[in-house]
């Protein structure tokens, strides 16, 4: 009875969420009058959870509609200040909107951080509970456990469950019926990726510079994961973002759209 009443209301505000975000879409990606050499947002894209149930090359899923140098950047793992303060402000710098997917349990501990990151107008999206390893070889009992307690605590930190993007990025980027299952039954798109940076390893901020750059340029265009909570990152993604202004990359913001049939 509980994960019924659970379920029923994490899929109430899934259509809030949509409803909320569709309507800045409506905005022009946003100029950077403090920087007028910025790399920007250049458009936001509003996707149907509908029409883009699964996304991202590395899940053999749907490409998003991006045109030939454009690239969707996106975090996981946080919020961890220390680190994802670093790249709020990296990305302030350059006026460039991201896709933040947020660990429930992190965001219950990091309230203050959750709410900078929609303050600064990043989409949230969601990425468990606690991150748990061999996501995909989870029972039913515990993905149901782990999406809905995810989704719950990030919409508390933030203090409002509406503003949760119905985007759900499965930790490992695992693979499993029942996780396809759990995702559809509740209208979240399951949000994969086009390529990495590999900076959850132990490399270097140049490292991750340089894999990321060659990686985006071999496909040209597409998503990037990132990871919010690691220091070589948050001390790369400056000169990230430079390189990537000099390469002609251009920022596609994505938002879910209104979703009137639920």
């Amino acid at each position: 009875m509980l994960r019924t009443k659970m379920r029923n209301a994490i899929a109430l505000f899934i259509v809030f969420a949509c409803g909320m975000v569709a309507t800045a879409t409506m905005a022009r990606a946003e100029d950077c009058p403090n920087n007028p050499n910025a790399l920007g947002t250049s458009r936001v894209l509003a996707i149907d959870p509908v029409q883009f149930p699964k996304v991202g090359a590395m899940a053999h899923a749907l490409a998003l509609p991006l045109a030939d140098k454009e690239v969707v950047l996106t975090f996981d793992d946080g919020p961890m200040p220390r680190y994802s303060n670093q790249v709020l402000d990296a990305l302030a710098a350059q006026c460039v909107k991201a896709t933040f997917f947020l660990v429930g349990e992190m965001a219950r501990e990091y309230p203050a951080t959750v709410r900078r990151i929609f303050a600064d107008g990043h989409t949230i999206g969601t990425h468990s509970e606690d991150h748990p390893p061999r996501f995909g070889k989870l029972s039913r009992d515990l993905v149901e456990w782990e999406i809905d307690k995810g989704i719950v605590d990030v919409g508390v930190s933030l203090g409002d469950h509406r503003q949760v993007a119905p985007f759900f990025r499965v930790p490992g980027l695992a693979h499993s019926d029942i996780i396809d299952d759990e995702l559809a039954a509740r209208h979240l798109v399951s949000f994969s990726s086009d390529t990495v940076a590999d900076d959850w390893h132990r490399i270097s901020s140049k490292r991750i510079i340089a894999l990321a750059m060659s990686r985006l340029e071999a496909r040209g265009k597409g998503i990037l994961l990132l990871h919010d909570i690691h220091r070589a990152t948050a001390s790369a993604l400056p000169d990230l973002l430079k390189d990537l202004k000099q390469k002609g990359f251009h920022v596609v913001h994505v938002v879910p759209s209104s979703v009137d049939q639920f």
